[in-house]
Protein backbone atom coordinates (compact mmCIF):
# COMPACT_ATOMS: atom_id res chain seq x y z
CA UNK A 1 0.00 0.00 0.00
CA UNK A 2 1.24 3.45 -0.72
CA UNK A 3 1.75 5.83 2.60
CA UNK A 4 1.92 9.27 2.22
CA UNK A 5 2.29 11.77 4.99
CA UNK A 6 1.96 15.37 5.02
CA UNK A 7 2.99 17.39 8.87
CA UNK A 8 5.01 14.21 10.08
CA UNK A 9 7.43 11.17 9.94
CA UNK A 10 5.75 8.50 11.69
CA UNK A 11 6.76 6.18 9.55
CA UNK A 12 6.77 3.51 12.11
CA UNK A 13 3.45 3.77 13.41
CA UNK A 14 1.89 3.58 10.24
CA UNK A 15 3.81 0.39 9.05
CA UNK A 16 2.98 -1.08 12.37
CA UNK A 17 -0.17 -0.30 10.97
CA UNK A 18 -0.50 -1.24 7.96
CA UNK A 19 0.75 -4.90 9.06
CA UNK A 20 -2.31 -5.50 11.74
CA UNK A 21 -4.45 -4.43 9.52
CA UNK A 22 -3.34 -5.49 6.11
CA UNK A 23 -0.79 -8.27 6.90
CA UNK A 24 -0.19 -8.98 2.91
CA UNK A 25 1.01 -5.80 1.97
CA UNK A 26 4.19 -3.94 2.11
CA UNK A 27 4.66 0.21 2.29
CA UNK A 28 5.60 1.85 -0.67
CA UNK A 29 6.26 5.90 -0.35
CA UNK A 30 5.67 7.92 -3.47
CA UNK A 31 7.49 10.80 -3.83
CA UNK A 32 4.46 12.98 -3.82
CA UNK A 33 0.29 12.96 -4.20
CA UNK A 34 -0.23 9.55 -4.86
CA UNK A 35 -3.22 7.90 -6.65
CA UNK A 36 -5.19 4.51 -6.76
CA UNK A 37 -5.16 2.85 -3.17
CA UNK A 38 -3.37 4.18 -0.77
CA UNK A 39 -3.51 5.90 2.70
CA UNK A 40 -2.74 9.46 3.43
CA UNK A 41 -2.02 10.55 6.54
CA UNK A 42 -2.12 14.66 7.56
CA UNK A 43 -1.18 15.97 10.86
CA UNK A 44 -2.02 19.64 11.57
CA UNK A 45 -1.58 21.57 14.88
CA UNK A 46 -4.34 23.79 16.06
CA UNK A 47 -4.89 26.50 18.46
CA UNK A 48 -6.34 23.25 21.20
CA UNK A 49 -5.91 20.00 19.53
CA UNK A 50 -3.11 18.19 17.19
CA UNK A 51 -5.50 16.24 14.67
CA UNK A 52 -4.52 13.76 11.88
CA UNK A 53 -6.60 13.43 8.97
CA UNK A 54 -6.80 9.82 7.00
CA UNK A 55 -7.88 9.38 3.78
CA UNK A 56 -8.04 5.62 2.48
CA UNK A 57 -8.33 4.87 -0.90
CA UNK A 58 -9.39 1.00 -1.67
CA UNK A 59 -10.72 -0.47 -5.37
CA UNK A 60 -11.61 3.12 -5.58
CA UNK A 61 -13.66 4.17 -3.01
CA UNK A 62 -12.34 6.70 -0.76
CA UNK A 63 -12.90 6.53 3.67
CA UNK A 64 -12.17 9.41 5.69
CA UNK A 65 -11.73 9.29 10.00
CA UNK A 66 -9.74 11.83 12.48
CA UNK A 67 -8.17 11.38 15.70
CA UNK A 68 -6.87 14.31 17.88
CA UNK A 69 -4.83 14.90 21.27
CA UNK A 70 -5.45 17.98 23.25
CA UNK A 71 -1.90 20.30 23.04
CA UNK A 72 -1.58 20.26 26.37
CA UNK A 73 -0.56 16.97 26.69
CA UNK A 74 2.29 18.02 24.33
CA UNK A 75 4.48 19.38 27.03
CA UNK A 76 7.78 18.06 25.52
CA UNK A 77 9.49 15.94 22.91
CA UNK A 78 8.89 12.61 24.06
CA UNK A 79 5.29 13.11 24.85
CA UNK A 80 4.84 14.74 21.14
CA UNK A 81 6.54 12.07 19.84
CA UNK A 82 4.15 9.63 21.53
CA UNK A 83 0.69 11.25 21.29
CA UNK A 84 2.02 12.07 17.37
CA UNK A 85 2.42 8.52 16.64
CA UNK A 86 -0.88 7.46 18.74
CA UNK A 87 -3.41 9.86 16.62
CA UNK A 88 -1.55 8.46 13.29
CA UNK A 89 -2.01 5.03 13.82
CA UNK A 90 -5.64 5.93 15.43
CA UNK A 91 -6.64 7.71 12.40
CA UNK A 92 -5.56 4.71 9.82
CA UNK A 93 -7.03 2.32 12.13
CA UNK A 94 -10.63 3.86 12.01
CA UNK A 95 -10.32 4.77 8.02
CA UNK A 96 -9.42 0.61 7.58
CA UNK A 97 -12.30 0.49 9.92
CA UNK A 98 -15.11 2.18 7.57
CA UNK A 99 -13.62 0.37 5.03
CA UNK A 100 -15.13 -2.66 5.85
CA UNK A 101 -12.42 -4.22 7.86
CA UNK A 102 -13.54 -6.82 10.30
CA UNK A 103 -12.47 -5.41 14.03
CA UNK A 104 -9.20 -6.91 15.35
CA UNK A 105 -8.96 -8.10 18.68
CA UNK A 106 -6.30 -5.93 19.96
CA UNK A 107 -8.12 -3.06 18.27
CA UNK A 108 -5.72 -0.22 17.01
CA UNK A 109 -2.92 -1.43 19.05
CA UNK A 110 0.00 -2.66 17.43
CA UNK A 111 2.78 -2.79 19.72
CA UNK A 112 5.03 -5.69 22.15
CA UNK A 113 4.19 -5.02 25.75
CA UNK A 114 0.20 -3.79 25.62
CA UNK A 115 0.42 -4.68 29.48
CA UNK A 116 2.30 -1.46 30.40
CA UNK A 117 -0.50 0.34 28.67
CA UNK A 118 -2.94 -1.00 31.21
CA UNK A 119 -0.11 -1.10 33.89
CA UNK A 120 0.01 3.02 33.47
CA UNK A 121 -3.61 2.81 34.02
CA UNK A 122 -3.26 1.32 37.51
CA UNK A 123 -0.62 3.37 38.63
CA UNK A 124 -2.77 6.93 37.88
CA UNK A 125 -4.82 5.22 40.48
CA UNK A 126 -7.87 3.56 38.39
CA UNK A 127 -9.31 0.89 39.48
CA UNK A 128 -8.78 -2.69 37.76
CA UNK A 129 -12.27 -2.00 36.62
CA UNK A 130 -11.86 1.53 35.40
CA UNK A 131 -8.85 0.32 33.58
CA UNK A 132 -10.11 -1.82 31.62
CA UNK A 133 -12.78 -0.20 30.79
CA UNK A 134 -10.99 2.91 30.08
CA UNK A 135 -8.49 0.38 27.92
CA UNK A 136 -11.33 -0.94 25.81
CA UNK A 137 -12.56 2.44 24.83
CA UNK A 138 -9.31 4.32 23.97
CA UNK A 139 -7.96 1.97 21.50
CA UNK A 140 -10.58 -0.28 20.92
CA UNK A 141 -9.68 -3.72 22.43
CA UNK A 142 -11.97 -6.38 22.82
CA UNK A 143 -13.23 -7.15 26.06
CA UNK A 144 -11.50 -10.69 26.33
CA UNK A 145 -7.88 -9.11 25.35
CA UNK A 146 -8.58 -6.22 27.86
CA UNK A 147 -8.99 -9.06 30.19
CA UNK A 148 -5.28 -10.50 29.10
CA UNK A 149 -3.91 -7.28 29.93
CA UNK A 150 -5.47 -6.64 33.07
CA UNK A 151 -3.85 -9.90 34.73
CA UNK A 152 -0.84 -9.29 33.05
CA UNK A 153 -0.40 -5.73 34.50
CA UNK A 154 -1.50 -6.84 37.82
CA UNK A 155 0.92 -9.41 37.83
CA UNK A 156 3.58 -6.49 36.97
CA UNK A 157 2.37 -4.82 40.01
CA UNK A 158 3.29 -7.39 42.12
CA UNK A 159 6.31 -8.81 41.02
CA UNK A 160 7.27 -4.31 41.50
CA UNK A 161 6.11 -4.14 45.12
CA UNK A 162 9.46 -7.07 45.55
CA UNK A 163 12.26 -5.16 43.68
CA UNK A 164 14.47 -3.21 44.88
CA UNK A 165 16.44 -0.66 42.65
CA UNK A 166 19.58 -2.82 42.71
CA UNK A 167 17.89 -6.08 41.63
CA UNK A 168 18.86 -7.39 38.68
CA UNK A 169 17.82 -10.83 36.49
CA UNK A 170 20.48 -12.82 34.35
CA UNK A 171 20.01 -14.84 31.22
CA UNK A 172 22.36 -17.13 29.70
CA UNK A 173 21.69 -17.91 26.24
CA UNK A 174 22.79 -21.59 24.35
CA UNK A 175 21.84 -21.48 21.26
CA UNK A 176 22.23 -24.74 19.98
CA UNK A 177 19.64 -27.03 19.06
CA UNK A 178 19.35 -30.58 17.92
CA UNK A 179 17.27 -29.61 14.89
CA UNK A 180 15.90 -26.16 13.78
CA UNK A 181 12.47 -26.04 13.82
CA UNK A 182 10.32 -24.74 10.88
CA UNK A 183 9.10 -21.81 12.31
CA UNK A 184 12.73 -20.66 13.84
CA UNK A 185 14.71 -17.75 12.67
CA UNK A 186 16.57 -17.63 15.90
CA UNK A 187 20.22 -17.38 16.03
CA UNK A 188 20.86 -20.77 16.90
CA UNK A 189 23.15 -24.10 15.31
CA UNK A 190 22.07 -27.25 14.67
CA UNK A 191 24.28 -29.75 16.91
CA UNK A 192 25.02 -31.70 14.03
CA UNK A 193 26.43 -29.35 12.27
CA UNK A 194 28.53 -27.49 14.84
CA UNK A 195 28.98 -29.93 16.80
CA UNK A 196 32.52 -28.70 17.28
CA UNK A 197 31.10 -25.46 17.87
CA UNK A 198 29.44 -26.45 21.48
CA UNK A 199 32.67 -27.11 23.69
CA UNK A 200 34.77 -23.62 22.82
CA UNK A 201 31.21 -22.18 23.64
CA UNK A 202 30.88 -23.30 26.67
CA UNK A 203 34.30 -22.30 27.43
CA UNK A 204 33.79 -18.78 26.84
CA UNK A 205 30.60 -18.91 28.80
CA UNK A 206 31.73 -19.87 31.68
CA UNK A 207 34.37 -17.04 31.31
CA UNK A 208 31.76 -14.54 30.53
CA UNK A 209 29.72 -15.53 33.88
CA UNK A 210 32.61 -15.53 35.92
CA UNK A 211 33.78 -12.05 34.88
CA UNK A 212 30.04 -10.84 35.18
CA UNK A 213 29.53 -12.36 39.12
CA UNK A 214 32.32 -10.07 39.89
CA UNK A 215 31.49 -7.14 38.16
CA UNK A 216 27.63 -7.22 39.88
CA UNK A 217 29.11 -7.95 43.27
CA UNK A 218 31.85 -4.78 43.11
CA UNK A 219 28.49 -2.41 41.67
CA UNK A 220 26.64 -4.02 44.44
CA UNK A 221 24.26 -5.68 42.71
CA UNK A 222 21.45 -8.43 43.57
CA UNK A 223 20.16 -11.46 41.10
CA UNK A 224 16.69 -12.21 41.40
CA UNK A 225 15.82 -14.75 38.50
CA UNK A 226 18.12 -16.82 36.60
CA UNK A 227 17.16 -18.06 33.64
CA UNK A 228 18.59 -20.46 30.75
CA UNK A 229 17.05 -20.45 27.85
CA UNK A 230 18.17 -20.76 23.81
CA UNK A 231 17.93 -22.33 21.30
CA UNK A 232 17.83 -25.47 23.45
CA UNK A 233 19.76 -25.78 26.92
CA UNK A 234 19.74 -29.26 27.26
CA UNK A 235 21.72 -29.71 23.93
CA UNK A 236 24.35 -29.08 26.16
CA UNK A 237 25.86 -32.38 27.65
CA UNK A 238 25.30 -33.01 31.49
CA UNK A 239 29.10 -32.34 32.16
CA UNK A 240 28.45 -28.98 30.17
CA UNK A 241 25.32 -28.10 31.86
CA UNK A 242 27.31 -28.35 35.50
CA UNK A 243 30.06 -26.65 34.49
CA UNK A 244 27.42 -23.52 33.74
CA UNK A 245 25.47 -23.55 36.75
CA UNK A 246 28.11 -24.27 38.46
CA UNK A 247 30.06 -20.83 37.29
CA UNK A 248 26.73 -19.28 38.16
CA UNK A 249 26.66 -20.66 41.86
CA UNK A 250 30.20 -19.99 42.89
CA UNK A 251 29.99 -16.32 40.57
CA UNK A 252 26.19 -14.83 42.49
CA UNK A 253 24.87 -14.20 45.55
CA UNK A 254 22.11 -16.79 45.56
CA UNK A 255 20.41 -15.07 49.04
CA UNK A 256 17.53 -12.92 47.06
CA UNK A 257 17.61 -14.97 43.71
CA UNK A 258 13.68 -16.48 43.91
CA UNK A 259 13.97 -18.70 41.00
CA UNK A 260 15.99 -20.79 38.38
CA UNK A 261 14.65 -21.41 35.35
CA UNK A 262 16.03 -23.97 32.30
CA UNK A 263 14.19 -24.97 29.35
CA UNK A 264 14.83 -28.57 28.54
CA UNK A 265 12.78 -27.77 25.49
CA UNK A 266 12.94 -30.46 23.25
CA UNK A 267 12.03 -34.06 24.89
CA UNK A 268 15.04 -35.76 22.44
CA UNK A 269 17.42 -33.76 24.71
CA UNK A 270 16.29 -34.71 28.46
CA UNK A 271 17.88 -37.33 30.02
CA UNK A 272 17.70 -38.79 33.90
CA UNK A 273 21.30 -37.75 34.14
CA UNK A 274 20.60 -33.61 33.08
CA UNK A 275 17.78 -33.67 34.95
CA UNK A 276 20.30 -34.82 37.91
CA UNK A 277 22.33 -32.16 37.33
CA UNK A 278 19.61 -29.74 37.45
CA UNK A 279 18.21 -31.04 40.27
CA UNK A 280 21.42 -30.90 42.22
CA UNK A 281 21.79 -27.23 41.18
CA UNK A 282 18.57 -25.87 42.68
CA UNK A 283 17.18 -25.53 39.55
CA UNK A 284 13.11 -24.14 40.76
CA UNK A 285 11.56 -24.95 37.26
CA UNK A 286 11.94 -26.70 33.87
CA UNK A 287 10.24 -25.87 30.38
CA UNK A 288 9.24 -28.38 28.51
CA UNK A 289 8.38 -26.79 25.34
CA UNK A 290 6.23 -29.55 22.95
CA UNK A 291 4.68 -27.16 20.77
CA UNK A 292 2.07 -29.71 20.22
CA UNK A 293 1.30 -33.21 20.64
CA UNK A 294 -0.20 -33.99 17.33
CA UNK A 295 2.82 -36.25 15.61
CA UNK A 296 2.14 -35.22 11.75
CA UNK A 297 2.61 -31.77 12.92
CA UNK A 298 6.00 -32.57 14.81
CA UNK A 299 6.89 -34.10 11.35
CA UNK A 300 5.74 -30.71 9.56
CA UNK A 301 7.85 -28.28 12.01
CA UNK A 302 10.81 -30.85 11.73
CA UNK A 303 10.47 -32.38 14.89
CA UNK A 304 12.01 -35.66 15.15
CA UNK A 305 10.69 -37.10 17.80
CA UNK A 306 6.77 -38.03 19.03
CA UNK A 307 3.85 -37.09 21.11
CA UNK A 308 4.92 -40.68 23.23
CA UNK A 309 8.60 -38.95 23.57
CA UNK A 310 7.06 -35.98 25.06
CA UNK A 311 4.82 -37.80 27.44
CA UNK A 312 8.16 -40.14 28.40
CA UNK A 313 9.96 -37.00 29.02
CA UNK A 314 6.97 -35.86 31.29
CA UNK A 315 6.99 -38.66 33.16
CA UNK A 316 10.94 -38.50 34.04
CA UNK A 317 10.96 -34.54 34.71
CA UNK A 318 7.96 -35.12 37.27
CA UNK A 319 10.27 -38.04 38.88
CA UNK A 320 13.20 -35.15 39.88
CA UNK A 321 10.23 -33.27 41.96
CA UNK A 322 11.09 -30.00 40.41
CA UNK A 323 8.93 -26.95 42.11
CA UNK A 324 7.08 -26.05 38.78
CA UNK A 325 6.98 -27.75 35.24
CA UNK A 326 6.46 -25.53 32.22
CA UNK A 327 4.79 -26.44 29.10
CA UNK A 328 5.10 -24.73 25.47
CA UNK A 329 2.23 -24.63 22.93
CA UNK A 330 2.00 -22.92 19.30
CA UNK A 331 -0.93 -22.03 18.14
CA UNK A 332 -1.33 -22.08 13.96
CA UNK A 333 1.14 -24.46 13.36
CA UNK A 334 2.05 -25.63 9.74
CA UNK A 335 -0.35 -28.69 9.09
CA UNK A 336 -2.28 -28.03 12.50
CA UNK A 337 -6.10 -27.86 12.71
CA UNK A 338 -8.37 -26.57 15.78
CA UNK A 339 -9.35 -29.68 16.69
CA UNK A 340 -5.79 -31.17 16.91
CA UNK A 341 -4.83 -27.94 18.95
CA UNK A 342 -7.53 -28.73 21.27
CA UNK A 343 -6.50 -32.29 21.86
CA UNK A 344 -2.56 -30.73 22.11
CA UNK A 345 -4.17 -28.38 24.89
CA UNK A 346 -6.00 -31.36 26.45
CA UNK A 347 -2.92 -33.53 26.88
CA UNK A 348 -1.05 -30.91 28.25
CA UNK A 349 -3.33 -30.18 31.07
CA UNK A 350 -3.62 -33.61 31.79
CA UNK A 351 0.00 -33.99 32.79
CA UNK A 352 -1.04 -30.98 35.90
CA UNK A 353 1.73 -28.84 35.31
CA UNK A 354 1.38 -25.50 37.11
CA UNK A 355 2.79 -23.43 34.12
CA UNK A 356 1.41 -23.24 30.55
CA UNK A 357 2.13 -21.09 27.39
CA UNK A 358 0.16 -20.36 24.75
CA UNK A 359 2.29 -18.64 21.76
CA UNK A 360 1.05 -17.92 18.37
CA UNK A 361 2.89 -18.73 14.97
CA UNK A 362 4.89 -15.71 14.38
CA UNK A 363 6.25 -15.67 11.18
CA UNK A 364 9.75 -15.04 10.67
CA UNK A 365 11.78 -13.80 7.77
CA UNK A 366 14.42 -16.72 7.74
CA UNK A 367 12.01 -19.45 9.03
CA UNK A 368 11.38 -22.52 6.94
CA UNK A 369 7.51 -21.38 6.69
CA UNK A 370 8.48 -18.82 5.20
CA UNK A 371 11.03 -19.59 2.73
CA UNK A 372 9.69 -22.96 1.40
CA UNK A 373 6.03 -21.08 1.65
CA UNK A 374 4.29 -24.12 3.85
CA UNK A 375 0.92 -24.14 4.09
CA UNK A 376 -0.75 -23.12 7.70
CA UNK A 377 -3.63 -22.07 9.25
CA UNK A 378 -5.66 -18.98 8.85
CA UNK A 379 -6.22 -16.32 11.27
CA UNK A 380 -10.37 -17.59 11.57
CA UNK A 381 -8.42 -21.18 12.56
CA UNK A 382 -5.78 -19.65 15.01
CA UNK A 383 -8.61 -17.24 16.36
CA UNK A 384 -10.67 -20.83 17.27
CA UNK A 385 -7.87 -22.64 18.53
CA UNK A 386 -7.04 -19.49 21.08
CA UNK A 387 -10.89 -18.89 21.45
CA UNK A 388 -10.56 -22.46 23.13
CA UNK A 389 -7.41 -22.22 24.71
CA UNK A 390 -8.94 -18.90 27.54
CA UNK A 391 -11.71 -20.49 28.79
CA UNK A 392 -10.13 -24.56 29.03
CA UNK A 393 -7.30 -22.82 31.35
CA UNK A 394 -9.37 -20.49 33.40
CA UNK A 395 -11.69 -23.68 33.98
CA UNK A 396 -8.49 -25.69 34.87
CA UNK A 397 -7.10 -22.56 37.56
CA UNK A 398 -4.75 -21.05 35.45
CA UNK A 399 -4.68 -17.11 35.16
CA UNK A 400 -2.99 -15.12 32.38
CA UNK A 401 0.20 -13.56 34.14
CA UNK A 402 2.37 -12.26 31.09
CA UNK A 403 1.74 -12.01 27.49
CA UNK A 404 3.68 -10.27 24.56
CA UNK A 405 3.08 -9.51 21.05
CA UNK A 406 5.50 -10.14 18.12
CA UNK A 407 5.43 -8.42 14.47
CA UNK A 408 3.77 -10.90 12.07
CA UNK A 409 1.78 -13.11 13.86
CA UNK A 410 -0.83 -14.73 12.67
CA UNK A 411 -4.54 -13.03 13.24
CA UNK A 412 -1.88 -10.10 14.93
CA UNK A 413 -3.04 -12.29 18.31
CA UNK A 414 -0.42 -12.99 21.18
CA UNK A 415 1.88 -14.93 23.30
CA UNK A 416 0.27 -15.36 26.99
CA UNK A 417 1.71 -17.21 30.14
CA UNK A 418 -0.57 -18.78 32.21
CA UNK A 419 0.09 -20.62 35.39
CA UNK A 420 -1.78 -21.49 38.65
CA UNK A 421 -1.76 -19.29 41.82
CA UNK A 422 2.30 -19.09 43.03
CA UNK A 423 3.86 -20.80 39.62
CA UNK A 424 4.92 -17.51 37.97
CA UNK A 425 7.49 -17.30 36.17
CA UNK A 426 8.95 -13.98 37.48
CA UNK A 427 11.72 -13.38 35.31
CA UNK A 428 9.37 -13.07 32.27
CA UNK A 429 7.19 -10.74 34.21
CA UNK A 430 10.04 -8.58 34.62
CA UNK A 431 11.57 -8.65 31.23
CA UNK A 432 8.17 -7.84 29.62
CA UNK A 433 7.12 -4.93 31.83
CA UNK A 434 10.66 -3.83 32.07
CA UNK A 435 10.59 -3.97 35.53
CA UNK A 436 14.40 -4.15 36.09
CA UNK A 437 17.53 -4.88 34.34
CA UNK A 438 18.77 -7.88 32.85
CA UNK A 439 21.89 -8.83 32.34
CA UNK A 440 22.90 -11.17 29.43
CA UNK A 441 25.10 -13.86 29.02
CA UNK A 442 26.04 -15.62 26.35
CA UNK A 443 25.96 -15.07 21.76
CA UNK A 444 23.07 -13.03 20.69
CA UNK A 445 22.46 -11.85 24.46
CA UNK A 446 20.71 -8.72 24.29
CA UNK A 447 21.77 -6.86 28.09
CA UNK A 448 19.17 -4.21 28.78
CA UNK A 449 19.57 -1.46 31.89
CA UNK A 450 16.43 -0.05 33.43
CA UNK A 451 16.20 2.96 35.41
CA UNK A 452 14.22 2.57 37.97
CA UNK A 453 10.84 4.27 38.30
CA UNK A 454 11.76 6.09 34.83
CA UNK A 455 10.82 5.24 31.05
CA UNK A 456 14.54 5.14 30.15
CA UNK A 457 16.26 2.20 29.14
CA UNK A 458 19.90 1.11 27.24
CA UNK A 459 20.77 -1.54 25.73
CA UNK A 460 24.02 -3.72 24.75
CA UNK A 461 24.23 -6.88 22.80
CA UNK A 462 26.75 -9.75 22.77
CA UNK A 463 27.72 -11.09 19.19
CA UNK A 464 25.34 -13.19 17.43
CA UNK A 465 26.80 -16.14 16.42
CA UNK A 466 28.61 -19.23 18.82
CA UNK A 467 31.60 -18.46 16.39
CA UNK A 468 32.48 -15.03 16.68
CA UNK A 469 31.27 -14.69 20.08
CA UNK A 470 34.40 -17.19 21.25
CA UNK A 471 36.26 -15.31 19.42
CA UNK A 472 35.95 -11.78 20.27
CA UNK A 473 35.43 -12.02 23.99
CA UNK A 474 36.42 -8.23 24.08
CA UNK A 475 33.02 -8.03 23.46
CA UNK A 476 31.15 -9.39 25.75
CA UNK A 477 33.52 -7.57 28.55
CA UNK A 478 32.96 -4.22 27.14
CA UNK A 479 29.10 -4.71 27.71
CA UNK A 480 29.65 -5.56 30.91
CA UNK A 481 31.98 -2.69 31.42
CA UNK A 482 28.99 -0.60 30.20
CA UNK A 483 26.51 -2.39 32.58
CA UNK A 484 28.36 -1.53 35.06
CA UNK A 485 28.72 2.02 34.07
CA UNK A 486 25.14 2.59 34.31
CA UNK A 487 24.59 2.09 37.69
CA UNK A 488 27.86 3.92 38.42
CA UNK A 489 26.08 6.63 37.07
CA UNK A 490 22.76 6.16 38.98
CA UNK A 491 24.70 6.82 42.26
CA UNK A 492 26.00 9.65 40.91
CA UNK A 493 22.61 11.07 40.38
CA UNK A 494 20.99 10.16 43.43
Amino acid sequence: MRLYFSGHDCRYAAEQTLLMLFPGEKPEYPEGPPSGDRCELTVKRGGRYTVCSALLVRGGLSFHARAQVENSRLTGEFETVGYTNRIVKLAFYRAALASGLPKPEWGSLSGVRPAKLMDAYLREGLSPRAAKGRFMREYFVSGSRAQLCLDAALAAQEAARSLDERDVCLYVGIPFCPTRCAYCSFVSQSVERSFALVPPYVDALVEEIRSGGQMVRETGLRVRSFYMGGGTPTTLSAQQMDRVLTAFEESFDRDRCQEITVEAGRPDTITAEKLAVLKDHGVTRVSVNPQTMEDHVLRAIGRRHTAADIEAAMELVAGYGFPHVNMDLIAGLPADTPEGFRRSLDRCLAFGTDNVTVHTLALKKGSRILLEGLPIPGPEAVAEMLDYAAPALRKAGYSPYYLYRQKYMSGSFENTGWCRPGAECWYNVQIMSELCSILSFGAGGSTKMVEPGTNHIERVFNLKYPKEYTERPEKAAANQAAFAAFYESLKGAQ
